[in-house]
C-alpha cells in the first residue's frame, strides 16, 4: 500500500510583494469625459489643466486704504493729499492725478500711476483730503498681476484627484469644465447561505450581512458606479451565473467569502471556470486569503476579479490596503498609496505576529495612540471605535513610547 504525501502549501506572499503584483496588472480604464467643475469633486483628472490668464489678472490692492505715488509724499509723513477718486472692487479707476490719492477697497485694481497703498488705519481724513501718517515702500500692499498664477502655468496635473480646493483653483482661472477619467464600474456580490439581510428574521445559524454594507459603502466613497447583486446561494452554478452577470459592462467584480478551498467555497472553482484565478495567501493580519483574477465577458474582453475574506474586519482591512490602491490605479490616479503619520504608541504590544499586522487604534487626548482592546478579525466594532490602522512590521514588538506608522481612516477611505 502506498500513500501520497500531502501537497505542501506555497509560502505566504509578503504584503509588499502581493501589492506590487496586483498594481503591476492595473492600467487606467479607457474613457474620459468633460464634467462641470462644480460636479468634479473626487474625480481624477485625465489631462493637465493650464491657466489661460494671470491670477490675479491685474495689479490690485490687498487692503482697504488709499492708493498714491510714494514720490508725492516727499519722504515724510503727515502730508495731506486731496482724494481724487473712489475705486471699489470690480471697478476700474482712472489714471491717478499727480499729488492726489485714490480711495480704494480690497481687491480693486490699482489705478495707473499709483505705486503703493497705505492702509486706512494709517490715514486721517480732513474734509476731502487724506493725511498720510505712514511712509510706504513702493509696491506696499499691492498684489501684482500673476502673483499667484501666470498665464500658461499648469495648475493641476493629470492623475490628481480633484479636491474642493482644486476645483476652486480651476474656477479661479475660469475653467467651467474639467477633463476626467470616467467612473469605475464595479459589480459586487456576497456568498454564504448563512447570510441574512437586515430587516429579515434572523434564523438559527444565520448572521446579518454586514460586509454588503461595508464594501458597498467603501466603493461608493471611492466614487465607483456600483452594481450590487446581493447574496448569491452557496452552489457552483449560482456562483458561475452571478459571475457572468457581474462581468457584463463592468471593470471589476468584488466578492467577500468563499475564496478558501473548503467544500462549500464555490467562488474559486467558479472563477476558474469563467476566467482565471490566482489564490494568494498574504502574510498580513487581518487578511491572508485573497483572490485575484479575471472573468470573461460574454461580449468579449474580461473584468477584473478580486475576492476578499469573509470575516468583516479582514474584508475591511484588505479592501483598504489592497483593493483601494488597485481601484485608484484603474481610475488613473498617480499616487495610489496612503500617507502614514509617525505617532507615539501609548501601549505595549509584546507578542507580535509573524505576519505584517494592521492594528486598529485611536488617537487619545495626549496625542498618542491607544490600541483597541480586541483585535479579533470578527470584531467590527473596532473599525468604528478606532481612528485608523497601525502598519506594524512582522514579528516586531511595540513598547509604550515607540513611534509607529499610523494610517488614519481619512487617508484610507474615499
Amino acid at each position: 500500500m502506498t500513500t501520497t504525501a500531502p501537497q505542501a502549501r506555497p509560502p505566504l506572499l509578503s504584503f509588499d510583494e502581493a501589492l506590487e503584483r496586483l498594481l503591476a496588472q492595473a492600467r487606467p480604464v479607457d474613457g474620459t469625459e468633460e464634467v462641470p467643475t462644480l460636479a468634479s469633486l473626487g474625480r481624477v483628472l485625465a489631462e493637465d489643466v493650464r491657466s489661460a490668464i494671470n491670477v490675479p489678472p491685474m495689479d490690485n490692492t490687498q487692503m482697504d486704504g488709499y492708493a498714491l505715488r510714494v514720490a508725492d509724499l516727499g519722504g515724510s509723513v503727515g502730508k495731506a493729499l486731496p482724494i481724487s477718486q473712489r475705486i471699489p472692487a470690480g471697478k476700474v479707476g482712472e489714471a491717478l492725478q499727480a499729488g492726489t490719492v485714490a480711495r480704494i477697497f480690497t481687491g480693486a485694481a490699482i489705478p495707473p500711476g499709483a505705486d503703493a497703498v497705505v492702509m486706512q488705519e494709517s490715514v486721517r481724513l480732513e474734509g476731502d483730503r487724506a493725511v498720510i501718517d505712514h511712509l510706504p515702500a513702493p509696491g506696499e500692499w499691492i498684489r501684482r498681476a500673476g502673483f499667484d498664477i501666470a498665464a500658461e502655468d499648469v495648475i493641476l496635473r493629470a492623475g490628481e484627484r480633484i479636491t474642493p480646493q482644486a476645483a476652486g483653483l480651476a474656477a479661479s482661472v475660469g475653467r467651467a469644465t474639467l477633463p476626467v477619467h470616467r467612473r469605475l464600474r464595479v459589480a459586487c456580490f456576497f456568498t454564504g447561505d448563512e447570510l441574512t439581510m437586515p430587516g429579515e428574521p434572523l434564523r438559527p445559524g444565520a448572521i446579518y450581512n454586514s460586509n454588503r454594507y461595508v464594501l458597498a459603502g467603501l466603493l461608493q466613497a471611492a466614487g465607483c458606479e456600483i452594481r450590487d447583486l446581493g447574496i448569491v446561494p452557496d452552489d457552483l452554478e449560482s456562483t458561475r451565473e452571478a459571475l457572468r452577470e457581474a462581468a457584463t459592462d463592468t471593470d471589476l467584480i468584488l466578492t467577500s467569502g468563499g475564496v478558501s478551498v473548503g467544500e462549500e467555497d464555490h467562488v474559486k472553482p467558479a472563477v476558474e471556470a469563467e476566467g482565471r484565478l490566482a489564490l494568494w495567501q498574504i502574510a498580513m493580519k487581518p487578511g491572508k486569503p485573497f483572490a485575484f483574477g479575471e472573468v470573461r465577458r460574454r461580449s468579449g474582453g474580461s473584468a477584473w476579479f478580486l475576492g476578499l475574506p469573509g470575516n468583516p474586519v479582514a474584508s475591511f482591512v484588505t479592501f483598504l490596503m489592497m483593493v483601494r490602491p488597485f481601484l485608484s490605479r484603474l481610475e488613473g490616479l498617480s499616487a495610489v498609496m496612503p500617507r502614514s503619520i509617525p505617532m507615539r504608541a501609548d501601549f505595549d504590544w509584546p507578542k507580535p505576529d509573524r505576519r505584517r499586522e494592521f492594528l486598529r487604534a485611536s488617537i487619545n487626548p495626549a496625542g498618542g495612540l491607544d490600541l483597541f482592546p480586541n483585535q479579533n478579525s470578527a470584531v467590527l466594532t473596532s473599525t468604528v471605535r478606532s481612528d485608523g490602522l497601525i502598519d506594524q512590521p512582522a514579528s516586531q514588538v511595540i513598547r509604550r513610547g515607540d513611534i509607529v506608522r499610523f494610517l488614519p481612516f481619512s487617508e484610507l477611505i474615499g
